[in-house]
């Protein structure tokens, strides 16, 4: 739960409604919630009155709201590296035939931000708009070997180290070695780490003087290619994630002069 007061608990309520990926009832939110029947109902309301969620009466049901539809649509155009990547990742996938995600770091988990499909598409969890863990995918750990210490110290102490499969990396010691790796050679492996039978790699989105924005990968499965396969792919990955870099400091990132300095 948020501990920024009543914001920070409306901002619980309006997760949890969004959680559901449906409409929901009043009884299922109460299930899951910390908060008592009166005061979850209190916040239902005052979010539905500011447009915030949507009230269906006939079936008794909350979802998001027009008005977070429409702040979500201002915060992903001015926010999100999508809008820049979309040619780039277009081309990636229609070279490749592979699946691409984009992903940002949020709050030290991976937000996908956007995805284009394989052309013979593979089930997995990333869909553009979820969240998942960065110590265990591709794009997180692209990201996280590009952070400061500060900010890696504090990302790592935000991992739960739950071990999805054989290959998942469960403690610091061990992601901090793979995360070295990942700076020698310039790019991260999924290893079957997140999902039985998943495999990526992924680059870091930098702009020109260093600064981490994101992550670019190509995802594949074992069961029609390994990873020599999947490597051969990484110059063309690695070309995309610096022309997005290029583009996104241009015109949505612009770097302070303490930056340019603090890079040469």
């Amino acid at each position: 739960m948020a501990g920024d007061g009543t914001i920070g608990k409306a901002c619980d309520v309006l997760e949890q409604v969004a959680s559901f990926g449906r409409p929901v009832r009043f009884g299922e939110l109460l299930e899951t919630s910390d908060f008592p029947k009166a005061t979850l109902y209190r916040f239902l309301q005052s979010l539905t009155n500011q447009g915030m969620l949507q009230y269906e009466p006939e079936r008794q049901t909350y979802s998001p709201g027009m008005r977070l539809v429409r702040l979500a649509h201002s915060a992903w155009t001015q926010n999100s590296l999508a809008p820049t990547a979309r040619p780039f990742l277009d081309a990636l996938s229609q070279e490749t035939g592979e699946t691409v995600h984009l992903a940002q770091l949020d709050s030290g988990q991976v937000l996908y931000v956007d995805k284009r499909n394989a052309h013979k598409p593979i089930e997995m969890y990333s869909e553009a708009g979820k969240v998942g863990p960065a110590y265990c995918t591709g794009v997180g750990k692209a990201m996280m070997a590009y952070l400061d210490e500060d900010q890696l110290q504090q990302t790592i102490s935000q991992q739960s180290f739950h071990r999805f499969t054989d290959k998942t990396l469960t403690s610091d010691q061990a992601l901090r070695a793979d995360l070295q790796l990942i700076r020698t050679r310039g790019y991260a492996l999924d290893d079957e780490e997140h999902e039985p039978g998943i495999i990526c790699i992924a680059c870091p989105i930098l702009t020109p003087g260093g600064r981490m924005l994101g992550a670019l990968s190509i995802t594949g499965s074992t069961g029609r290619m390994g990873f020599e396969q999947l490597q051969l792919w990484v110059p063309r990955v690695r070309g995309a994630a610096e022309q997005i870099g290029t583009a996104a400091q241009a015109w949505r990132f612009p770097e302070s002069q303490q930056d340019r300095m603090q890079a040469t």
